[in-house]
């Protein structure tokens, strides 16, 4: 007999199989001995009572052969001699793609502008010891995107649940923990991405694919509604199909289309701070206790508030985390936040940010497809010169960001950068400062304890989703003006981070191939 089995368990109930196995058996109403295996298809923690709960589903196989499957890799064929697909960035778009052309019969060919994942490491240490920033080769450019050294979150909003089945399958395949597939916000952790990055790369090398490193888009031609030539370290060449996977920080990209009178369009983005707390203090908030205890993970939360018709909201929130510096060009402050597997640093940081609208921008000036990526950038060169024109970002206790005065001292913070205490509000937008604090007083109402003495605001969070949208037909994914031009997730302003990026580099790729 199996049959499918959910139910409430208590933490350390979950972490022993005699416990687990004699609630599955009770609720049965069979003998546990009978229980010859199970496995568990969804879990998630519960934290919303006095008492943290995990709610679990599992198969539950009673007096039969019960095998663990092996996780087996699927077969790629051999594409070295198929029709090319030209794709331009190695982030999770433009690598799904590139395994999605090969299983259909196509050879993908990734330009990719920075390095490959293990020599960015060089340059991101560049840039948190010696405050040095490589264009080229950063947190957002490089081999695996801006996830790979920020996160390896795989949350995703997609209602799809058998393409994100399929995408978190493939990392499975190539070396992610097999829990992905069941946790509900599954996280790979940036200490163990990279080898899965370098994993899906000699997939797509053993099947006959091409990845160039260093290798950036410079120019770009069209002619009677097709592309026909890309620029490529100031080389020419010839293409057919072209999927752009470029990510939400190519700046250069957008003014590149801009140039070469392709349509794009400027795009509602969201702008704020990077809070960072002890995460023993959100512990204690979220899990209503002195101590989580070992059976518990560092938690987490999600808060959202509505000022004057403004959203306001946590975003990308890091438990056992870091504040990461995530500057593209030299002259600019820019964080975001990360966490290892075991997520186990002291502090807990997430984006608090606010929407901004091409509308309200035109009323402050900005006008034109570029116009949300120049504000955009204007307060991230605010930030730098506030911080002292090093990466060093600007920052302001909690209670002080939300009585308006500047910090006579900060607490200790994980951004390796450094700190510097700033007024935020002679950094960030009125409009933006002012919505913080009104949202930061909501979020106390809802988390008792949020604003505490000992939580710091640093500036800025900025780049949580691209500032421009390049238009694209909505069912053949193409650009509305060239039809072998196919704009692809976050970057041309669609699909936002890992799991939904690599679902729309998947799609983009099955519709070029058919073009």
């Amino acid at each position: 007999m199996r049959s499918v089995v959910e139910l409430a368990l208590l933490p350390h109930e979950l972490y022993s199989k005699e416990l687990y196995t004699n609630h599955f058996a009770a609720h049965l109403g069979v003998d546990e001995a009978s229980i010859t295996g199970i496995r568990f298809i969804k879990r998630s923690l519960d934290a919303r009572g006095r008492q943290a709960k995990y709610r679990v589903s599992a198969e539950v196989v009673v007096n039969e052969p019960y095998e663990v499957k092996e996780i087996e890799k699927r077969a790629y064929p051999n594409v070295s001699n198929a029709k090319p697909v030209n794709i331009i960035g190695a982030g999770p778009a433009g690598l799904f793609a590139a395994l999605r052309c090969i299983e259909i019969g196509a050879k993908p060919i990734i330009f990719e502008r920075g390095k490959n994942v293990r020599d960015r490491r060089r340059d991101l240490a560049a840039l948190n010891r010696l405050h040095l920033v490589n264009p080229e080769s950063n947190y957002c450019f490089g081999e695996g995107g801006a996830g790979t050294y920020s996160d390896g979150k795989l949350y995703t909003r997609s209602k799809k649940r058998g393409d994100v089945d399929r995408i978190l399958s493939i990392l499975v395949e190539h070396g992610a923990n097999p829990d992905i597939l069941v946790n509900t916000h599954p996280h790979i952790g940036t200490n163990k991405l990279p080898q899965i990055i370098e994993a899906i790369r000699n997939t797509i090398l053993t099947a006959g694919g091409e990845i160039h490193f260093n290798s950036k888009l410079t120019g770009i031609k069209h002619n009677s509604g097709k592309v026909t030539d890309i620029e490529v370290n100031e080389s020419w060449l010839k293409v057919d199909k072209l999927i752009l996977a470029t990510g939400h920080s190519a700046r250069d990209v957008f003014e590149l289309l801009h140039a070469a009178g392709i349509a794009i369009e400027a795009k509602s983005f969201a702008l704020g701070v990077r809070v960072e707390h002890p995460q023993e203090h959100i512990d204690s908030i979220q899990y209503h206790c002195d101590s989580r205890g070992e059976y518990l993970p560092p938690a987490s939360y999600s808060v959202v508030a509505q000022v004057d018709g403004i959203g306001c909201y946590s975003f990308c929130m890091c438990p056992g985390g870091i504040i990461a510096p995530c500057a593209t060009q030299p002259g600019e402050v820019v964080t975001n936040g990360w966490s290892p597997s075991k997520r186990n640093n002291p502090y807990a940081n997430s984006g608090v940010v606010v929407e901004v609208a091409p509308e309200r921008l035109e009323k402050l000036g900005f006008k034109g497809p570029l116009a949300a990526m120049h504000f955009q950038q204007q307060v991230e060169q605010t930030a730098c010169i506030a911080g002292g024109n090093t990466q060093v970002a600007p920052a302001q206790r909690l209670t002080d960001f939300v009585r308006k005065q500047t910090s006579r001292t900060l607490p200790d913070c994980s951004y390796q950068p450094g700190i510097t205490p700033i007024g935020l509000d002679t950094v960030l937008p009125n409009f933006v400062f002012t919505t913080l604090r009104a949202g930061f007083k909501q979020f106390e109402s809802k988390m008792r304890g949020y604003i505490i003495e000992d939580a710091v605001a640093v500036a800025t969070e900025s780049r949580t989703s691209s500032p421009v949208k390049i238009p694209r037909d909505r069912e053949k994914l193409h650009h509305i003006e060239l039809s072998n031009l196919f704009p692809c997730a976050e970057g041309a302003g669609y699909a936002g981070g890992i799991v939904s990026a690599a679902i729309d580099g998947e799609r983009c790729a099955e519709m070029a191939v058919s073009f």
